[in-house]
């Protein structure tokens, strides 16, 4: 058990280093890439088309809309690169799949680990923001337990796309149009609230509007989450995780003969 844990460290911090071995600045992209992308978001919806974040929605000043849309953008971008490197994650690896006594589920989980590593160093950039501006709530703590369960979602994920994309080769340009179609079906540049009644419930079903939505109430309502959405969420995760090792320990036996 302590030779998996090591082996896990191994690669995640291998991947972590990967990502900035070369560049002049290191792991501050993992800082400037948000911040950038808040920029021009923010500067195309507030600023041209004067899109206005309801304030019924969190009771906080328009002066807020910028730390709304990086909140739904740090969650978001996290599910988008673990979706996007999934299906590659064994297939970029062969000679791991030959050898026997070399545990596979390390590969999606260490590439799970190194990009909650980036999330929560962006998540950082916006807390501090956030204190200088309103000041800390005690409601902050529940953010462990949101970015936990976002994680087990997204370890999940893994398992089955990681598993599936060897067979598959379809899914990785699949995983590029689900991406496309998650950036405007979750609320990251509006709020749930302004959502048609008739389709709460099917927002309901998306875990990342419903982790979206919760952190929105933690950092700038002051409110602690939805114990029962957040519940349900949790449990689905579990749920997914469970079957998805299940089903990867199922086909790991036909990986060698794809590859």
């Amino acid at each position: 058990m302590l030779a998996r844990a090591h082996l896990l460290w191994q690669f995640t911090r291998r991947d972590i280093q990967s990502r900035y071995r070369g560049s002049m600045l290191g792991i501050g992209w993992s800082v400037l890439s948000p911040l950038l992308m808040l920029g021009v978001f923010t500067l195309v919806f507030y600023g041209f088309f004067k899109f206005k974040w309801p304030v019924a929605a969190t009771g906080v000043s328009q002066v807020d809309f910028a730390l709304q849309v990086y909140v739904g953008l740090v969650v978001f971008n996290f599910f988008a690169e673990v979706i996007g490197r999934a299906p590659t994650l064994i297939t970029s690896q062969p000679n791991l799949v030959t050898k026997v006594v070399f545990p596979l589920p390390v590969l999606p989980v260490s590439a799970v680990l190194s990009t909650a590593f980036q999330a929560f160093i962006s998540l950082a950039l916006l807390l501090l923001v956030a204190t200088a501006l309103t000041g800390p709530s005690l409601t902050w703590l529940a953010l462990p337990l949101l970015m936990g369960v976002l994680t087990l979602l997204l370890l999940a994920l893994a398992l089955w796309l990681s598993a599936f994309g060897v067979y598959i080769r379809d899914i990785l340009p699949m995983m590029g149009l689900i991406t496309s179609l998650m950036m405007f079906l979750s609320p990251i540049f509006y709020p749930l609230s302004s959502v048609p009644e008739q389709w709460q419930g099917v927002y309901g079903l998306n875990p990342l509007a419903v982790i979206i939505s919760e952190m929105r109430q933690v950092l700038f309502a002051g409110a602690w989450p939805d114990w029962s959405a957040l519940g349900m969420v949790t449990l689905a995760s579990l749920v997914l995780l469970a079957l998805g090792y299940a089903l990867f320990q199922t086909l790991r036996g036909g990986f060698a003969d794809v590859l």
